[in-house]
């Protein structure tokens, strides 16, 4: 199981479980009553993920450290401010919400599924493998930070 730590990019990931999702979700996008009220919520959900990822990126660029999460050793900086004071994972975080929202454009609740999916497999497979790199890289700094800041929320 090691092997899949920090090999599969994780917006690859976020692509397959939402392709997972919408085929479980066989009653997509047909039109009932309350759909404009869901697509709204969605496209609100879809806002905050998007916002999460773009700024999350935009503090990685100011510090001048890398984004690709398949090379966390290569990471130069640690990254604690912006979005990074409410979420050790804004990113990812992101690219959950994008999940939930398309969950709740689908109207199925199977297809919440595909988020809890995510969620566990980038902890497992991304976060926790990136968390051991970055407590060798910056030690203590690195534990304060961890002590203070949630992985996603």
């Amino acid at each position: 199981m090691n092997k899949l730590e920090t090999r599969i990019p994780p917006p690859l990931i976020a692509i397959v479980i939402g392709l997972l999702m919408w085929q479980l979700s066989p009653a997509a996008m047909s039109v009932e009553e309350g759909a404009l009220i869901r697509q709204s919520i969605a496209a609100i959900v879809a806002f905050i993920g998007l916002a999460c990822d773009f700024l999350g990126a935009v503090s990685f660029r100011k510090a001048k450290t890398t984004v690709n999460p398949m090379s966390p050793e290569k990471s130069s900086a640690l990254v604690c401010t912006g979005i990074y004071k409410y979420s050790r994972n804004p990113m990812y975080l992101g690219m959950a919400l994008l999940l939930l929202a398309w969950a709740i454009y689908l109207a199925s609740a199977w297809a919440l599924l595909g988020v809890l999916a995510y969620v566990l497999y980038i902890t497992r497979f991304q976060i926790i493998p990136e968390e051991r790199v970055m407590e060798k890289l910056f030690g203590q700094e690195y534990l304060a930070y961890k002590a203070k800041v949630r992985r996603w929320l």
